[in-house]
């Protein structure tokens, strides 16, 4: 069934994916869609595909106009206020976690693998933090068919981590050295490069949400314990620090609570309509 309220739900996992650390697979788990969302991407190629269709176009709009119209936004955000913009997101990503954990009663369904599994991707993500952003800041000009195959693999890769809950598509652009590049064919229009990153995205969203919907049909806990250590992680990288200037605080706090309580809401509004019998 076609929502027009998938618009803005696209519209939200698009700005996510525009920020690194965000994960739009952590910002589809707050809004309630995200095993619809694999449901949908793992069906394009069954005899109901018409209605998968009709639920993921929505999505796609919205994502598509975030991408074409706030990367400017995100841009300006994070020159101008970082701390502040990094913590609302923080705040979103917080309050997903207890939910989650509710979600698949933990304390009765974890056994001792299971918390090994989530300190394992807790770790894998938030040592990424380590990693150097800072020299990955120039932007491709004249490019050659290397370059191309360069974003579309990037494109691919970056989609994997996409839909992951606790992974940055866009991290992963940043640590290929190809974000800078992507934000600017965005900004520009750059209608070659977007095809070419657009293409790579599309092939590893449906080889990716086959394999996780294996899995979170046959190790479903096992699954739910490496992801939530994905997202336990990710507060460590999108951590943007604290300046010592007491307003700037202020607002980041505030920044931070809204976040959480967006997220508890959305959560709360959404979970009971969007969880499939595999998960129940």
């Amino acid at each position: 069934m076609f929502r027009w309220s998938n618009i803005l739900r696209g519209f939200t996992m698009g700005i996510s994916d525009l920020i690194p650390g965000v994960s739009g697979g952590t910002i589809a788990l707050v809004l309630g869609i995200y095993h619809s969302l694999i449901s949908a991407i793992n069906g394009l190629f069954s005899r109901e595909w018409k209605k998968h269709v009709l639920f993921l176009l929505p999505l796609g709009l919205g994502i598509g106009v975030a991408l074409l119209s706030i990367s400017h936004v995100i841009d300006w955000l994070l020159a101008e206020y970082p701390q502040p913009t990094f913590f609302f997101f923080l705040g979103l990503i917080i309050g997903i976690i207890p939910l989650l954990l509710k979600e698949i009663q933990y304390r009765q369904s974890f056994r001792p693998l299971h918390y090994v599994l989530l300190a394992i991707g807790a770790v894998i993500v938030g040592s990424t933090v380590l990693i150097n952003r800072n020299e990955l800041t120039a932007v491709m000009s004249h490019l050659g068919w290397t370059d191309y195959a360069l974003l579309f693999a990037a494109g691919w890769l970056a989609s994997s981590a996409m839909i992951l809950p606790g992974i940055s598509g866009s991290f992963i652009f940043l640590l290929l050295g190809v974000y800078p590049t992507v934000i600017n064919a965005l900004s520009t229009f750059n209608i070659p490069v977007i095809i070419t990153i657009g293409s790579g995205i599309a092939i590893g969203l449906v080889l990716t949400s086959k394999l996780i919907s294996i899995m979170l049909v046959k190790f479903k806990i096992a699954t739910y314990a490496v992801m939530i250590g994905f997202i336990f992680g990710s507060i460590v990288v999108i951590y943007p620090g604290i300046e010592a200037n007491i307003p700037l605080f202020l607002v980041s706090v505030l920044s931070l609570v809204a976040g959480t309580f967006c997220a508890y809401l959305l959560s709360c509004f959404e979970a009971k309509k969007t969880i499939p019998s595999y998960v129940q």
